[in-house]
């Protein structure tokens, strides 16, 4: 597992700038930064791009805070869409799952991206996904094997909401459906917050989220988190054990958010801003402020990115096509 989880190494954050300081010398500050946010407002990976933003502020790669301009829709394709005809000089980047980039060229076969039109710039948080039952559900149902137990005596019942199709919640959902032999139907949604309005409402049986997004509701004992897909259990839900507990190791997933340039940027100006937003990433004000939406903040250089891109792409090619799903199925 060693090969999807080398990004969350320890940083040698002094080395790793060190050495790209005589590009940061060269790259001139720009005045304001735009950062594109393929989801709503109020989502764990908009926190991602605001508390960053604000950081950047009087910093080497720009003057003032940058402004957050969410592009939601199409599962966060947009914002990558409009990335790739931005100016390459810094002035816009996108914060994107890498799912937009290691999962979702295996499933639709006219995205209208590559990966390569796209220049790494820094990893800034990751996140654990998570699935929540709630109170369709009877309250004896405590752990995964009485859920798809469950799931299987009720199939008229037996759904799974996500933040939408192709994300990697759905993906998880539909190979957690497969390993078990339970008909699991899955429900996209726009986004996290609708799917777990109805869940709490008692309109679908369960939701795959990042868990973050149910940790308020949660310790409000609105809904009943039954395991996450981190290698270890999150810190921030340590009573609920992992899918790899529970007998499902190949949903083991750590997503990640990363900010992008389009790819012509230069390299001078990519490690301006890969090295302001590795020192917003340490202020304590941004660990907290991500810490309350379940995100451990995590930098990297460009390269550490590029590689763990790299990795989930390959890795995620044969689960996709187990899973069946295409945008045309």
């Amino acid at each position: 597992m060693n090969h999807r989880r080398h990004f969350i190494q320890t940083l040698g954050s002094a080395a790793a700038l060190a050495a790209l300081s005589p590009l940061v010398a060269r790259a001139q500050g720009l005045e304001q930064v735009k950062i594109l946010y393929g989801f709503p407002p109020g989502s764990a990976g908009d926190s991602v791009a605001r508390r960053v933003g604000e950081k950047l502020a009087g910093s080497a790669y720009t003057k003032n805070a940058a402004v957050v301009e969410n592009k939601p829709g199409a599962g966060g394709r947009i914002a990558l869409e409009t990335l790739k005809s931005a100016p390459a000089d810094g002035s816009v980047l996108a914060l994107a799952p890498v799912s937009g980039l290691s999962v979702y060229p295996h499933i639709y076969s006219r995205l209208s991206y590559a990966p390569t039109d796209f220049a790494q710039v820094s990893i800034g948080a990751i996140m654990h996904h998570g699935l929540a039952v709630g109170p369709m559900v009877p309250a004896q149902v405590k752990t995964l094997k009485d859920f798809l137990a469950w799931a299987k005596a009720n199939p008229a019942q037996a759904s799974y909401g996500s933040p939408g199709a192709g994300s990697m919640p759905h993906l998880l959902g539909a190979l957690l459906g497969l390993r078990s032999g339970v008909d699991l139907k899955h429900v996209p949604y726009r986004g996290t917050v609708p799917g777990i309005t109805d869940l709490v409402g008692g309109q679908i049986a369960s939701t795959m989220n990042p868990s973050g997004d149910y940790l308020s509701y949660a310790k409000a004992g609105k809904l009943r988190v039954l395991a996450t897909s981190g290698p270890q259990r999150s810190p921030y839900s340590p009573n609920v054990p992992t899918f790899a507990e529970q007998g499902f190791g190949d949903l083991t997933v750590e997503e990640w958010f990363g900010f992008y340039a389009p790819a012509k940027t230069p390299a001078a100006v990519i490690a301006s801003a890969s090295a302001a937003i590795n020192q917003a990433l340490k202020e304590k004000v941004v660990l907290d402020s991500l810490a309350m939406v379940g995100l451990i903040a995590h930098g990297s250089t460009p390269e550490e990115m590029a590689r763990s891109q790299k990795a989930e792409f390959e890795r995620w090619g044969p689960l996709v096509k187990q899973t069946g799903f295409t945008a045309e199925s």
